[in-house]
C-alpha cells in the first residue's frame, strides 16, 4: 500500500478519553484490542487522519466489524501490536504514518501493518465463519458466573428514594453503545409524543445533551461522562462495584455535587434496567445498549451473567430503540392541518382568478348576500 500521512500524534490508551481531544488531522495512537464500532465511530467524529494501535484491532476471536467501518471513513489504520510508541513518543509530536511503520524526524521508531479494506473484509468473513467456537466459550464463562453468582444476580437491588418519578410512565434508557446516534433520531418523535423519563448512562447524558435533550436521571461510574452532563441538573446515581468499590464518587465529591450510590452486579446500563423496571416504568426503551451476540462479545466481559439475568428481570416491558416506531403516536398535529387549509383557500383563489366566469358567479353571490343584510 503506497501511501503516506502526517499528522500530530496523540496518545491514548483508553480510545474513549482520547476521542475528547482529538482535533482534526491528527494521529491517533491507542492501545485498543478489537477496536469496536461505537470506538470506530468517535475516532472518524473527531477527524483523525490515521491510527496506529499498539494491539491488535482485530484479534479474530469474533466478529469485529469496527476496524472495517473505520478504514471505510477514510481513515489510514496501523497496526504495530508491542510497538512502544507510549515510550518513544511525546503528545503533539509530528509523526509521519505509512506502509513501513511510524516515522519521526526521519527516524522509523516503529515498524506496523497497514490495515486495508479488503484485508479487513476477509478476516471478517473468516471470523463470521469461526462465530460457532465464540458463541460457544462465551456461553460457557456465561453458564459458570451464573453458577458462581446466582445468589448475587437474584437479589433485589437496594435502590434509594429518587425524586424522578417512574410510575406508570415511559423510560429512555440512553448508553453510549453501538449506534446510539441513529437510535436517538429514530426516537425524537416518541420522545416528542410520550415524554418519557430520560435515564442516560455514563457518556449517554453527554448523548441526550448532543441532541438539545436534557436527562433525568445520570447511571454510572462516571468514566466516560463529561463535567457539564454531570452538572445538568440531573439525579446523579454512583454504580458501585460488588466489592464495595465506587470510583465515580470521588470524582463527584471533588465536583461539589449531591449524589447516591448503588451497590449492584454488572455493568452500569444493567443497574438502570433494573432501576427504571423496579421503580414502576411500564415501558423501556433502551437506546445503543447490547442487544445481540456481537455486542455482548464486543464488551470482551467474562460471560455477562448480570446483563442475561437483567433482561430476564425486565424482559416484559424492554423494546429496543429500532422497534419503537410502531409505539409512536399517529396523532395528526396542528401545523399539517394549517398547512393544509392554507394551501385549500390558495388553490381556490387561484381558481377564481383564472376563471371569468367563476369570478362572475362569486360576484353574483357576493352582492346578493349583501342585498339580503342590507349593505
Amino acid at each position: 500500500m503506497t501511501l503516506s500521512v502526517t499528522g500530530r500524534a496523540r496518545l491514548g490508551r483508553r480510545t474513549k478519553d482520547l476521542v475528547k481531544r482529538l482535533r482534526p488531522d491528527d494521529v491517533a495512537i491507542v492501545d485498543h484490542a478489537d477496536i469496536d464500532r461505537v470506538s470506530a465511530e468517535e475516532l472518524a467524529e473527531a477527524g483523525v487522519r490515521a491510527v496506529v494501535n499498539v494491539s491488535s484491532s482485530s484479534t479474530g476471536r469474533f466478529p469485529n466489524p469496527g476496524p472495517l467501518e473505520l478504514v471505510r471513513t477514510g481513515i489510514v489504520l496501523l497496526d504495530a501490536p508491542g510497538a512502544p510508541l507510549f515510550e518513544e513518543l511525546d503528545d503533539g509530536d509530528l509523526v509521519r504514518i505509512d506502509a513501513q511503520g511510524v516515522w519521526r524526524d526521519g527516524t522509523l521508531v516503529a515498524q506496523g501493518t497497514l490495515l486495508d479494506e479488503q484485508t479487513l473484509v476477509t478476516a471478517l468473513g473468516e471470523q463470521q465463519e469461526r462465530v460457532t467456537d465464540a458463541l460457544a466459550a462465551f456461553a460457557e464463562n456465561t453458564l459458570r458466573h451464573l453458577r458462581d453468582e446466582a445468589g448475587v444476580l437474584s437479589q433485589l437491588v437496594n435502590l434509594p428514594p429518587l425524586k424522578t418519578r417512574f410510575r406508570d410512565r415511559h423510560a429512555l434508557v440512553v448508553a453510549r453503545g453501538p449506534g446510539y446516534k441513529s437510535d436517538l433520531r429514530i426516537v425524537r418523535p416518541y420522545i416528542r409524543d410520550f415524554r418519557p423519563v430520560l435515564v442516560g448512562v455514563d457518556g449517554g447524558a453527554d448523548a441526550l445533551l448532543e441532541v438539545g435533550l436534557e436527562p433525568h436521571l445520570v447511571v454510572g461510574d462516571f468514566d466516560s461522562i463529561s463535567d457539564d452532563a454531570l452538572r445538568c441538573g440531573a439525579e446523579l446515581l454512583v454504580h458501585a462495584y460488588t466489592d464495595g468499590r465506587a470510583p465515580g464518587a470521588e470524582r463527584l465529591r471533588r465536583l461539589g455535587l449531591p449524589f447516591e450510590v448503588v451497590l449492584a452486579p454488572g455493568i452500569s446500563e444493567d443497574l438502570a434496567l433494573q432501576l427504571a423496571h423496579e421503580k414502576g416504568a411500564t415501558l423501556i426503551v433502551a437506546v445503543g445498549t447490547h442487544f445481540n451476540l456481537v455486542e455482548f462479545l464486543e464488551r470482551d466481559r467474562a460471560g455477562m451473567a448480570s446483563t442475561f439475568v437483567t433482561r430476564l428481570k425486565v424482559g416484559e416491558s424492554l423494546v429496543d430503540a429500532k422497534g419503537v416506531s410502531r409505539l409512536v403516536s399517529r396523532r395528526v398535529g396542528l401545523w399539517p392541518l394549517v398547512v393544509f387549509a392554507v394551501t385549500g383557500v390558495i388553490a381556490v383563489v387561484v381558481a377564481i382568478l383564472a376563471s371569468p366566469a367563476l369570478r362572475t358567479v362569486i360576484d353574483s353571490i357576493t352582492r346578493s348576500v349583501a342585498d339580503l343584510l342590507g349593505l
